[in-house]
């Protein structure tokens, strides 16, 4: 049996995060979705509140609080952190978003998807790749 596959979805909107998390469950029915509000809320999950560190963030650009790009690069400083792969999963298809989040070390960038069965492919795409072989392929 494949383990669990572990997501960390980072959004403020909660029709978004429930969107994305019926689409996890559809493409894989074992993986687990946990979610957080804005930056800050996931880097406290993730340094203290979770059990397992997630197998992906997706991580949305536009949020109270903190901010993805902040978000991102405070999760690229941090050891125990660092080596997760990062999914950009914004509206934004901004040529400049995707470029700064490349630098601040973004495995992936996805505008998202209105589109539910785009948003499957993404998914299989995403949880089929080799991120250790790949860490840095942008989407543009």
């Amino acid at each position: 049996m494949n383990p669990t596959v572990t997501f960390l979805l980072v959004d403020d909107d909660p029709d978004d995060c429930d969107f994305f998390r019926e689409a996890v469950r559809e493409v894989d029915a074992t993986s687990v979705c946990f979610t957080a509000e804005n930056g800050e809320d996931a880097l406290m999950k993730l340094r203290k509140g979770l059990k397992k560190l997630p197998d992906f963030i997706f991580l949305d650009l536009n949020m109270p609080r903190m901010d993805g790009k902040r978000c991102l690069a405070e999760l690229k400083k941090d050891p125990k952190l660092k080596a997760i792969p990062v999914i950009i999963y914004t509206t934004s298809s901004a040529p400049e978003d995707m470029e700064e989040t490349r630098l601040l070390g973004a495995s992936y960038f996805l505008t998202k998807p209105s589109d539910y069965q785009k948003l499957l492919k993404d998914l299989v795409f995403v949880m089929g790749r080799d991120w250790s072989q790949h860490p840095q392929t942008l989407r543009f």
